[in-house]
């Protein structure tokens, strides 16, 4: 959630009602000649390719633009919606450290970590003798803000495999690592939706390999890969930015997908995920997203934008956020553990009850504060928004039962 801004989260897809049924997205038109920026182009690629490009660009991608203001300036996240969320990962790094026997060196590995907002909080929230010992790490595509805390090291990838211990943290990272976009022509056929720099899309060729057994597994029951041998899709129809599309319903388990049923191929999110935990020698590795399980994932897919703070169309010329949910049950290993940012936080001692009224007699001033904790741990609690937000916790080395525990997960 964001605050005044547009949260990036939704309970809905895009482009489905309270009700559930297709409904014409509120996203504009983009004019012919739509700025591109960086390496942009306006040739045909696949959403995972121009995502790349849009977001990360050597020269002026999204996040990566020099002076650029950040996530911060296009919305808001947990970490700036209350320095109650910094004070819990600050007692989750406690508890971690704990269940490690308190090593000599304990890492924080921050991954998307903006700039730097996250652990600079965290250093200002851990006591002292833990504090000392922490050896914060940013991991961020853009460069190292101005004015960070020293001790915080700055890098562009993840420290290498088993060299971590301690714990990585990832808050809103897996849903900005691009992936493609498929949809299903009318035949029911799963295609790749290709995409240029102003947003027009098209339907590209079948979803085959890899890709196609990841969609068999995670994204069950529309749309599954079939045999498409000898069909090609309709290049002629080309869809702008923010076009509605025909009402689909998923397909009985025996027939074959409707047609414009969208899904995000979410492989490459399960492969970083998995690079990132393999850094960790032993401690725990943390994703936090809004996600989706397999049994409900959005027959229209999730894929959108936001810039300035609110919500645009995902058109990938460098000027807006890429994002869609994250499939967190596929990218979940064999020990990892699911459960919400709300029993997460409730867990980690954020609490969204109202302070006694009796305190506003004996203590007015403290009362108020109490009350402004109270609604800052409602708003990072709230089922309906952040509090819906999924927590992938999954521990590494031989304390895993004490470290699931750590977050309430055990």
């Amino acid at each position: 959630m964001r605050g005044a801004y547009s949260p990036r989260w939704r309970p809905h897809a895009p482009n489905v009602s309270e009700r559930g049924t297709a409904c014409a997205a509120a996203r504009p038109r983009v004019r012919a000649g739509a700025r591109t920026v960086g390496r942009v182009t306006n040739e045909w690629c696949g959403w995972r390719e121009a995502t790349e490009r849009a977001l990360y660009g050597p020269d002026d991608g999204f996040y990566t633009r020099p002076g650029g203001p950040g996530p911060a300036g296009h919305f808001r996240t947990s970490v700036h919606a209350s320095p109650l969320y910094a004070g819990a990962v600050a007692t989750l790094v406690c508890r971690v450290d704990s269940a490690l026997g308190r090593p000599d060196e304990l890492a924080l590995v921050d991954v998307g970590a903006g700039r730097g907002e996250l652990l600079t909080g965290v250093l200002a929230a851990l006591p002292g003798e833990v504090a000392a010992r922490l050896r914060p790490c940013a991991v961020e595509r853009a460069a190292r803000p101005a004015g960070l805390d020293p001790r915080i090291e700055w890098r562009g990838g993840l420290p290498a495999p088993g060299s971590v211990t301690g714990l990585l943290f990832a808050n809103e990272w897996l849903d900005n690592v691009p992936v493609d976009v498929v949809e299903t022509d009318a035949d029911g056929v799963p295609r790749r939706v290709l995409v240029r720099a102003d947003g027009t899309e098209r339907l590209g060729a079948p979803v085959d390999g890899a890709d196609a057994e990841w969609l068999r597994r995670w994204w069950s029951p529309a749309p599954a890969p079939e045999a498409a041998a000898g069909r090609t899709p309709d290049a002629a129809v080309e869809r702008a930015p923010g076009a509605a599309r025909a009402p689909s319903r998923p397909a009985a388990p025996d027939a074959a997908p409707s047609p414009g049923l969208r899904a995000e191929i979410g492989r490459p999110r399960d492969e970083a995920w998995a690079r990132a935990v393999r850094t960790l020698r032993a401690g725990l590795a943390v994703a936090v997203d809004y996600a989706h399980e397999r049994g409900d994932r959005p027959p229209l897919g999730t894929l959108t934008g936001f810039r300035d703070g609110r919500e645009v169309a995902p058109v990938p010329d460098g000027s807006c956020d890429i994002t869609a949910h994250v499939a967190l049950d596929a990218c979940a290993g064999p020990s990892a553990r699911r459960l919400t940012q709300r029993a997460a936080l409730r867990a980690l001692g954020v609490d969204g009850r109202r302070p006694p009224l009796a305190l506003a007699a004996t203590d007015p001033s403290g009362y108020v504060r109490a009350l402004s904790a109270a609604g800052a741990a409602a708003e990072l609690t709230d089922p309906a928004g952040l509090g819906g937000f999924g927590w992938l916790v999954e521990p590494v080395g031989g304390a895993g039962a004490d470290l699931l525990g750590a977050v309430g997960a055990a």
